[in-house]
């Protein structure tokens, strides 16, 4: 079993990589929240599929795949009294969308960090959302037509 919290880049089954993988629905989806948000920034706790469970046979079956996303409006007043985010599941997510209304594509100091950072900024397309690791360093962003398993968000 894969630990969904190790050091490893979304994106290889084991060591680093500078490459990492999402499906395009869940581009599509980022950047649609993001331009009905816009003026104002979002940020969405993402999680991942190894690539074996999505029948993505050109990956190794233990790559993550970013498939889906964790919308934050769970516990919004509990998160603000306590500073829970009942939102997103015990154990925390592989990754983190942040949009920039202000036109800045790359990781502010700002950010809530994760090992892979997806920045979007208007006009949001696709030429408009980066990846990051968590010290600002810029990934490929490799977008698969592959559709997430049942139940992801």
């Amino acid at each position: 079993m894969t630990d969904r919290n190790s050091t490893r880049t979304a994106g290889q089954g084991s060591g680093t990589t500078d490459q990492c993988y999402v499906t395009d629905g869940l581009v599509e989806y980022l950047l649609e929240y993001a331009s009905d948000r816009d003026p104002q920034s979002v940020t969405l706790s993402l999680d991942t599929t190894p690539a074996g469970e999505l029948d993505v046979s050109s990956l190794d079956p233990e790559t993550p795949v970013f498939t889906h996303m964790y919308l934050p409006q769970a516990g919004s007043s509990v998160n603000a009294v306590f500073g829970m985010d009942l939102g997103t599941p015990v154990g925390q997510t592989d990754g983190r969308f942040v949009s920039h209304p202000d036109g800045r594509l790359d990781v502010s100091e700002t950010d809530d960090l994760h090992a892979v950072v997806f920045v979007a900024v208007p006009p949001w397309d696709r030429e408009s959302i980066r990846a990051f690791d968590r010290s600002g360093r810029r990934l490929r962003l490799e977008t698969l037509a592959v559709e997430p398993p049942d139940g992801a968000l």
